[in-house]
């Protein structure tokens, strides 16, 4: 009888533990229910800019813009850097009828922060577009700790556990609504505008591309798509990586945000979708070749997953790793689908009256291994060269001279800017706006700019001249380069420079003043490991 007692209090014992654990295992984690509300001034300036008249005056016919960007495109990773992997002859030959931007950077090394200071002109950190988007953050502890210790997350690290938005705070996640887009711009003087592609500026009311300018949108409102339905089609080489990453983005493609859109509508599409956003710019082009037009084309080429036509693949037969065998496809897919763009630009005679820009928006992603940046330094997420020095060229014909090279720094938003200027726009008063007008720039060879910065959380750095300061998030750790000598920064100076570093991060501290803090938080940061150098950047 004792025996059985003891049995019994040992098994209560027991349940009790497990129901304990499971408890807590179950428990939601704390959420903030807190909408995020634009900036009300910022808001009311942008409704009387808009609807105000534009009292610019110019005599000139209104120029078309095309803006090409491709998706985790390495600088090193095409022929008109000097790559020697990928010939790019469509890429070059834009590049060659005006100007290659030899230090071309974007605002920040990540997609959605990257776009949002593309599009805007400002630098995201300004108005608190300063990480992804998040579409899941962890429900309960289970989620949180599973995720944290059992999953092999590779170089993405989890963040501690914080207070995480509610599904309702999610929604208010995106571009905030207060910030003017260059398709805004377009608009207000009488332009059609187009977006054909990735979107990634948020997904819900008030955020899609039609809320922000666009009068027509084909293309995904996620970080990434499937390039093409994953099934039997022979003439689809699809290739996996094995990278958490990979599995999700595989999973998810063509679910909810990820599903193809024309406007508002879901499509089930079949073709593929590099060849695709091709055809949708060249009937758009078609339509509005009467009038002034619009068009970005924000590629999903060559970010994951890696999915290629096979007569792409098969340029490259003397290429046996298939990772790089596939990327490099998916390079070439992407510089013809440029091509046909500028072909339809000159068959309908719209070349003297066409603007195109051509960009990445971000460094490669070389977690894939099917790049490395080399020569430059890092990737994708780090502020080393690797992760925002990207290909960048401009074609205007009559106005920016063919084969023209600008070898000092420019910037991602001076697109916005360019845009401003080519479309004879007068810009709000009520906010700053970062980017200089990049024709008059080339054509009378003046400085850009003289400093550039990134933010993602703690991880910071300025360009300053020829100088480059670099501080890890979570370590605070300082780098200090000097990029005429060291563009693949090798040789850290900062131990003896303690005065550049002093002056450099004073600058830094200067252009904090006038951002805010980042609208929603980071689940995420990621780990580089350059050897005796750890490098780590919230994403």
């Amino acid at each position: 009888m004792a025996t059985y007692k003891k049995i019994t209090k040992i098994v209560v014992s027991i349940l009790i533990v497990l129901l304990l654990l499971a408890t807590f295992l179950f428990w939601p984690i704390n959420t903030d229910d807190t909408l995020i509300k634009e900036d009300a001034k910022l808001a009311e300036g942008k409704k009387e800019f808009l609807l105000q008249k534009d009292t610019s005056k110019t005599s000139t016919k209104q120029p078309n813009i095309i803006i090409l960007l491709a998706d985790d495109l390495g600088k090193y990773d095409i022929s008109l850097y000097g790559g020697k992997d990928t010939p790019t002859p469509q890429i070059d030959s834009l590049a060659a009828s005006g100007v290659t931007f030899t230090d071309g950077y974007v605002s920040s090394s990540i997609c959605s922060p990257s776009r949002a200071g593309l599009i805007t002109g400002r630098y995201q950190e300004r108005f608190g577009h300063e990480f992804q988007p998040g579409d899941r953050y962890p429900k309960n502890n289970l989620e949180y700790y599973a995720f944290k210790y059992l999953i092999n997350t590779d170089n993405w690290r989890l963040n501690p556990k914080i207070t995480y938005p509610s599904d309702a705070s999610i929604a208010t996640q995106g571009l905030p609504q207060s910030e003017i887009t260059f398709a805004d711009l377009a608009k207000r003087k009488g332009y059609n505008t187009a977006i054909i592609g990735k979107w990634h500026l948020g997904h819900n009311k008030g955020f899609f591309p039609l809320d922000r300018g666009f009068d027509y949108h084909y293309g995904f409102y996620q970080a990434f798509s499937l390039f093409a339905p994953e099934d039997d089609n022979p003439d689809i080489i699809n290739h996996h990586h094995k990278d958490f990453t990979d599995k999700v983005i595989w999973g998810k493609g063509r679910v909810g945000i990820g599903k193809i859109r024309r406007d508002t509508t879901v499509i089930d599409e079949k073709e593929y979708l590099t060849e695709k956003f091709a055809d949708e710019a060249e009937a758009f082009i078609d339509k509005n070749k009467n009038k002034p037009f619009l068009l970005y084309v924000p590629f999903n080429a060559p970010h994951t997953p890696f999915q290629v036509r096979k007569k792409y693949y098969d340029r490259f037969p003397n290429v046996k790793d298939e990772n790089k065998r596939v990327y490099f496809a998916m390079i070439s897919a992407l510089d013809n689908a440029i091509g046909r763009i500028r072909e339809k630009v000159k068959k309908e005679g719209l070349e003297e009256n066409t603007l195109i820009i051509f960009a990445s928006d971000n460094g490669g992603a070389d977690y894939t291994f099917a790049t490395t940046n080399a020569p430059l330094k890092g990737g994708k997420f780090s502020h080393f060269e690797g992760g925002i020095n990207v290909p960048f060229a401009l074609s205007w014909k009559g106005k920016i001279k063919p084969h023209t090279v600008y070898k000092t720094p420019v910037s991602s938003l001076d697109i916005f800017t360019t845009i401003a200027s080519a479309i004879h726009s007068d810009l709000p008063k009520d906010r700053v706006y970062d980017g200089v007008d990049l024709i008059s720039t080339v054509n009378e060879n003046k400085i850009a700019h003289k400093d550039l910065y990134w933010r993602s959380g703690d991880a910071k750095a300025i360009r300053s001249g020829d100088w480059k300061l670099i501080i890890s998030g979570k370590t605070h750790e300082k780098w200090l380069y000097d990029l005429s000598k060291d563009k693949s920064e090798t040789t850290d100076l900062a131990v003896k420079n303690p005065q550049k570093v002093k002056e450099l991060e004073s600058a830094l501290q200067n252009w904090e003043k006038g951002l805010v803090k980042p609208l929603w938080p980071n689940l995420m940061h990621y780990e580089f490991d350059f050897g005796k150098q750890k490098y780590f950047v919230d994403l």
